[in-house]
């Protein structure tokens, strides 16, 4: 309860943060709206499916190497209607749905749980190696401090180890088949297939610095995010990330409507993909 309290405080204030920074910049943020085009908002759009379908496969490629492949319908209702979950405050609910739909199709739930938990290191350490190669090295050479933890923990025989020691400390079975580095590399290929979509997305609505720099600004803003995980979905956090990372080519109010515009973006695309994903798992 406490908890929950806590990230319900810290919710609220980096809401009312963001508010009050919008709200002191509120005629270069409506300037900031009026020069995007809906055209570029729903190319953006589409290069938002195509990287939530991206993380979709890095999920499934993972459970598929821990021994429970899924069909691609299936896989794809599991994953989206689960990651709905991340609208609420605390990093359970995703996993905890994730582990109930899967159940159904036969998935173990500790098979279910391996992949949610492994799937979010391999974009951890895919986004910060893919912003500092596209940001530069000068601004950004602190990202190499996180780097080598991340890839020793995305290492097969410590990722094995820890979840088997995980799986004890709860009473759990071992699991049957332990992840490869196949498997791991297959994911990796899928993660960065995901930012390059993720950075046209962003292009389409910023493109003062380039594809290249739109891709390092988003990966860099949605890690910085992702690691605030006591916010649902970094709510706030990569906002204020990308108005920073935005600085040298775009002034604060334009900068503000187009984090604005990126998260409604990737709303409405988790909403498609849910929807999408439940209604062709049906007809089938």
């Amino acid at each position: 309860m406490l908890r929950t309290s806590i990230r319900y405080a810290f919710l609220l204030i980096a809401l009312g943060f963001g508010g009050w920074a919008v709200a002191g910049q509120w005629d270069d943020v409506l300037a900031g709206f009026a020069g995007l085009s809906w055209p570029a908002v729903g190319a953006s759009l589409v290069m938002v499916v195509a990287a939530l379908l991206a993380a979709m496969l890095i999920w499934r490629t993972l459970l598929s190497d821990l021994g429970s492949p899924l069909p691609l319908r299936a896989a794809a209702k599991v994953f989206f209607v689960g990651q709905l979950g991340k609208y609420i405050p605390g990093a359970i609910w995703p996993v905890l749905a994730q582990m109930e739909m899967g159940r159904d199709l036969g998935v173990p739930r500790s098979r279910s749980a391996a992949a949610f938990f492994l799937m979010m290191p391999v974009q951890l350490a895919t986004g910060l190696l893919v912003a500092l190669v596209t940001l530069g090295w000068d601004r950004y050479g602190w990202l190499l401090l996180f780097l080598p933890l991340l890839l020793v923990l995305l290492e097969p025989k410590v990722v094995n180890g820890v979840i088997g020691y995980a799986l004890r400390r709860f009473g759990r079975e071992p699991l049957e088949r332990p992840l490869t580095r196949r498997g791991m590399l297959a994911a990796f290929g899928w993660a960065l297939a995901g930012w390059t979509a993720y950075g046209v997305h962003f292009f389409f609505i910023a493109p003062q610095g380039g594809p290249i720099f739109a891709t390092g600004a988003f990966a860099l803003s949605w890690c910085l995010g992702i690691l605030t995980f006591v916010v649902p979905a970094g709510a706030g956090v990569r906002e204020a990330a990308m108005v920073g990372v935005l600085s040298p080519h775009l002034a604060a109010g334009p900068a503000i409507a187009v984090a604005l515009t990126s998260r409604v973006v990737l709303i409405v695309g988790d909403l498609i993909c849910a929807g999408m994903a439940g209604i062709a798992s049906r007809r089938h």
